[in-house]
């Protein structure tokens, strides 16, 4: 059983890793490549907390994890990036060093903070969910530090995980299925809403009409 927990530290250990690797990138394609990875290790964590717990539906968070967190929006990210020609380097607020120092920084805060509280609890949840709130601390830090709207939708991305991660982590959380969903659905909102930001920052509107007018279709 020892083992077990081990493999389970060891993935949310993975999922900080992680997020501050997203904290490093300076490039829209090193960031969606991350994405895409720390999308597939949130996938093996609560794939290996379903196991642990026997919950399936556990299981079925994996499986939208997997599909939705790994693939879908990554990939829908990298076609917008490519279609609209955004600008590659992602510009940062203070630097990627300092930004890196503050994101060790809030894992050792989370750590100092969540583990005496939860000391009643059971070694795999007590640890897994400290190091959730440093995955959830770190995608918060990602938004601010970041004026690239790619970039925020990451930092977003990374803090939604890290929410799956500790219900997951968490023995008998109610309504996951239905949270990661619910989150995944606003993500998609999300990402629409960068097609609106480029058409507005391009057009100076988002009417259709006026849209209509400048590519000649209307008379």
């Amino acid at each position: 059983m020892g083992f077990s927990f081990d493999i389970a530290h060891l993935l949310a250990g993975l999922m900080v890793l992680t997020s501050l690797l997203l904290l490093y990138q300076d490039r829209i394609g090193a960031l969606l490549n991350v994405l895409r990875l720390h999308g597939l290790v949130l996938a093996l964590a609560l794939a290996w907390q379903a196991h642990l717990q026997s919950a399936s539906d556990l299981f079925l968070a994996a499986t939208i994890a997997l599909v939705v967190k790994a693939l879908v929006i990554p990939g829908a990210l990298e076609r917008l990036v490519e279609r609209l020609a955004i600008h590659r380097l992602i510009e940062t607020v203070g630097g990627i060093g300092p930004t890196m120092l503050g994101g060790i920084a809030l894992v050792a805060l989370s750590l100092r903070v969540m583990l005496p509280i939860t000391a009643a609890a059971d070694a795999v949840s007590r640890q897994d969910i400290a190091l959730a709130l440093s995955v959830v601390l770190i995608g918060l830090l990602i938004m601010v530090t970041r004026r690239n709207a790619v970039g925020q939708v990451a930092g977003f991305l990374s803090l939604d995980n890290g929410i799956d991660l500790a219900a997951g982590g968490a023995r008998g959380m109610p309504l996951v299925v239905e949270l990661s969903v619910a989150v995944s659905v606003l993500i998609a909102f999300i990402v629409i809403g960068i097609f609106l930001f480029r058409i507005r920052e391009r057009f100076d509107t988002v009417d259709l009409a006026a849209l209509e007018e400048f590519r000649g279709e209307r008379r």
